[in-house]
């Protein structure tokens, strides 16, 4: 029943962070603590302070907000530019809100979560969607419903209506533990904003953070590229990487892995990408308009692949090649 805010921040500006907390809790869904948090009685604590100094130098001079590498993906498999498997998952997951927001599935409660597994052919390393091999939902529900009902109705409202090739052999997990009623941060409490991608993809999470955090801003920057080199027709598929040091402008590598999908060689489309794209910190701030209240819609159905005006990041840029 309680929800805490820190972190580090430079404004002028004077926020009611309880309230803004508390409309967000709103408009999530918890309302009751039958959902196990209720906006209007859950307790908030609010521990804001000041950026470090020594943090806020390097910044202040256009360096880099943090150390860290970043990537940014795009495929030609969808018209988004993403993979398959991401859109539905993510489409799966909008659709879920809606028939709990708009009164369609009752029984469905805020917390949920997604995922979709795609059958693929490789195309001499592109890759081409064959089927929904399975799909996986798992969403918090009230106690009075049955399991088959909620299969039933998952099926019929969410994933029908979302997923356009499904096929006799789609496998489907449906609450495949059989009981989710107690849910959200009653029944699995974190620190959001914060989970680190160890091993091969290195920096941490872009919730609760500002565009001269390189986690944040240089991911989109990667997606943006990768997306404007698949729109271009120059790849099929690439990845992007990019890597930073906390006070350095300029980033410490610049990546290209088009998995053979590319008539040029991936030192021509690295040169092609440092002569279209600033990817110092502030420059990407400015290309992509990053200082706007935009980060709010970011934080539910994914960052990538999505239409509007605040998804800078997803408008190809015209290359000069």
């Amino acid at each position: 029943g309680m929800v805490m805010i820190f972190g580090e921040i430079t404004t002028k500006g004077s926020i009611d962070f309880e309230k803004v907390v508390r409309d967000a809790i709103k408009a999530i869904g918890y309302d009751d603590v039958a959902k196990g948090l209720d906006y209007k009685t859950c307790a908030v604590l609010v521990a804001i302070e000041a950026q470090s100094p020594d943090i806020a130098q390097g910044v202040h001079e256009d360096g880099a907000g943090d150390q860290g590498i970043m990537f940014g993906y795009a495929s030609d498999e969808t018209e988004e530019a993403m993979p398959l498997s991401h859109l539905l998952a993510s489409k799966i997951g909008k659709k879920l809100t809606d028939v709990r927001k708009d009164g369609t599935l009752g029984w469905v409660r805020p917390d949920g979560k997604t995922q979709v597994t795609v059958e693929y052919r490789n195309d001499n390393g592109a890759m081409v969607p064959v089927r929904v091999h399975t799909i996986v939902i798992s969403t918090q529900h009230n106690p009075d419903v049955t399991q088959e009902k909620i299969i039933e109705d998952l099926k019929k409202a969410v994933i029908e209506p979302v997923v356009p090739a499904l096929d006799a052999e789609t496998i489907y997990h449906l609450n495949p533990s059989g009981r989710f009623i107690i849910g959200g941060p009653h029944g699995d409490a974190g620190l959001t904003g914060r989970k680190i991608i160890r091993g091969a993809h290195g920096g941490g999470a872009f919730s609760g953070k500002d565009p001269t955090k390189v986690d944040r801003s240089a991911a989109y920057a990667a997606r943006w590229i990768a997306k404007s080199l698949v729109k271009a027709g120059l790849v099929r598929r690439c990845l992007i990487q990019v890597s930073y040091a906390i006070g350095v402008p300029y980033p410490l590598s610049v990546n290209v892995n088009s998995y053979g999908t590319s008539e040029k060689t991936e030192s021509e489309l690295v040169k092609i990408v440092n002569d279209n794209f600033d990817l110092r910190p502030g420059c990407i701030i400015r290309d992509l308009n990053l200082k706007r209240p935009i980060y709010q819609k970011t934080s539910a159905y994914g960052h990538f692949g999505r239409e509007g005006p605040e998804f800078t990041w997803e408008e190809p840029k015209a290359l000069a090649l």
